[in-house]
Parts: structure tokens; C-alpha cells; sequence
């Protein structure tokens, strides 16, 4: 499947040959960029944005100061202020909340500064350029893939599990959501997991035997990599409930393959890391990035293996 693939990679080759023509640039005077993720550094999706973003640092021949809040709103608005004090180069940042950034935004402008935002957006703000997934348009597709194949109908409850309820991906994955349920009379249940690993085991377990819903919808990648253990701890068989949601996994990619998670979305990590570095790259070199990069595909059994190769190379 993996049907947005080739954007992607289209966007690749124009973007590493802008990085190799900068090479002699970069060499008489290093530009600085700061990439400021509201994610945790051991987290797998952010361990491989990670290589992704520093393999472009390498390519640009770019200094950058790379941070992660582990999901701390407050030490990342800190983080953007010391960058926005700093004065460099190019600015990329995660927008966990709606309006988090309206101000800093605003002053990065008005200093010439670019902003990309990454992995979650906030178009509002004004920010130049966007690399990640429509989490609208995702939560859109999961629904619209249970319903296509009569997984679920008028009446049902489905169990959308999440780590932080009220943070951005889960408001607009659920508005995606929303817009094909609610005209079908399907209903929906954002239920708060944690982030702790345990505690979401627990939580989705507890949800499961008390609840059987007729299917589930994981709205992050901790979640849904957790859905064979819940299985497991619920009793239920590989396929007897019907999953979708994030597949940014190893645990959740092999659970595809099993059988456990019929479809799962892959937002190309690595390069989405590395796709916000090009792109500061080239407004730091005057090149206008008024446009969005969108890496998501969604794999299901018939698509997976690639993506498991990929994490046994690792």
C-alpha cells in the first residue's frame, strides 16, 4: 500500500541534491538550526527521527542542537526561547498543542528566522513549511478502512486508546475520526492510557475485558504497540478484533504481520527527521518553503516485510 511513498520520495531527491550543492556554503560559514522534538529521546519513533535529522546535519554540513522534552510543554517552550535568543539559523519544532507557538512564532518571523514545523502541525501560527503526517486526514483513513471493510457499523463503540488526551494528534486524529463515524451513527471512546509502558498494558487490558468493543482504533504508537500484549492478556485470538492505527514500531509492524493490527500507519521516521533539515537548509540559502511534506503510508500483512527488514538492520 504505502501509497504516499512516492511523494516522498520525489521530495528526497530534490531535497539531497540541494543538500550536496551546499556543501562549499556551508564550509566558508556554518549555519545553526535548532530541532526541538515534545518527544522522548528512547522512544523508537524518536530514536530514528533522530538518525534521520542527524544524517541531514551531516549532509548540510550544519551545526544543529537537537532537544527533546519528553513530552514537558514547558521545558520545550524554553528550549524555542533560548533558540529564538540564540538568533540562528532556522527553527524546527513539534507543535504537541494547539496555539503553543502563536508568540514564538510571531518573534521568529518578525527576526527572520525560519520556522518548520514537524510531526505535528499547526498551520494557525504562520510557520513556513510543514514535514509529518495530516493527523486529520490519518484518523480519517483508519475509520474510512473499518468501515470499507464492514469491520464496523451504526450503533458500535470503538475503542480508540491514546497516551495524552487533549494533545494535539489526539484532537485532530479524533476530528478525522469523527468526520466518517458520526454520519454513519458510529460511536467512538477516547479513553487515557498513560505513557507509562506498563500502565498502558493495564489500562487497555482492563478496557477490553470490561467493554469487548468491536474494534480499535490506536491513536499512538505506544498504544498500538501494545496491542498483542493487551490481546494476549484479554484472551483474545489474533484477528477476532479488528486494529488500526500507528505502526511507527518494530512491536507493531511484527503485530501486523501476526495478525493482531490489520493496518497500520508508517510516517517514514528517519526521513522525517531529515526532511526538516533540507528544508531550513534551503531558507537559511534564501529559497521561499511555503509548502508541506507529508510522510504517511499505511501497510497492512501484504506490505510489512520492508518495513520489518528495515528494523532488523538496525
Amino acid at each position: 500500500m504505502l501509497k504516499f511513498a512516492w511523494k516522498l520520495a520525489a521530495a528526497a531527491t530534490v531535497l539531497a541534491g540541494v543538500a550536496l550543492g551546499t556543501t562549499a556554503q556551508a564550509a566558508e560559514g556554518q549555519k545553526t538550526f535548532y530541532l526541538l522534538s515534545h518527544g522522548g529521546p528512547s522512544d523508537a519513533f524518536w530514536i530514528d527521527w533522530n538518525a534521520g535529522a542527524t544524517k541531514a546535519c551531516d549532509q548540510l554540513k550544519v551545526t544543529c542542537k537537537i532537544s527533546f522534552s519528553g513530552g514537558d510543554m514547558a521545558a520545550q517552550k524554553e528550549a524555542f526561547n533560548s533558540a529564538l535568543a540564540a538568533k540562528p539559523d532556522g527553527i524546527a519544532t513539534t507543535s504537541a498543542q494547539p496555539g503553543l507557538w502563536t508568540e514564538e512564532v510571531k518573534a521568529a518571523k518578525a527576526a527572520g528566522i525560519p520556522i518548520v514545523f514537524f510531526n505535528t502541525d499547526d498551520p494557525a501560527t504562520g510557520r513556513q513549511a510543514y514535514v509529518g503526517a495530516d493527523l486529520k486526514e490519518a484518523g480519517a483513513v483508519w475509520a474510512k478502512y473499518l468501515v470499507d471493510h464492514k469491520m464496523v457499523k451504526q450503533g458500535d463503540k470503538v475503542f480508540l486508546p491514546v497516551e495524552v488526551p487533549g494533545a494535539s494528534y489526539q484532537q485532530l486524529e479524533t476530528e478525522g475520526i469523527a468526520s466518517v463515524f458520526d454520519p454513519l451513527g458510529i460511536k467512538y471512546d477516547v479513553v487515557d492510557c498513560g505513557t507509562d509502558p506498563a500502565g498502558i498494558i493495564a489500562k487497555m487490558t482492563d478496557y477490553m475485558v470490561a467493554n469487548n468493543p468491536p474494534a480499535i482504533i490506536a491513536l499512538g504508537d505506544s498504544v498500538a504497540a501494545s496491542v498483542k500484549r493487551v490481546f494476549d492478556g484479554a484472551g483474545v485470538p489474533a484477528g477476532k478484533i479488528p486494529v488500526v492505527g500507528w505502526g511507527n514500531s518494530k512491536e507493531t509492524a511484527q503485530a501486523v504481520k501476526d495478525g493482531f493490527v490489520n493496518a497500520a500507519a508508517w510516517q517514514y521516521p528517519s526521513a522525517q527527521g531529515f526532511m526538516p533539515v533540507a528544508l531550513l537548509g534551503l531558507a537559511a540559502s534564501g529559497e521561499p518553503i511555503g509548502y508541506d511534506i507529508h510522510t504517511f503510508g499505511l501497510y497492512d500483512a501484504s506490505s510489512v516485510d520492508p518495513i520489518l527488514k528495515l528494523y532488523d538492520k538496525k
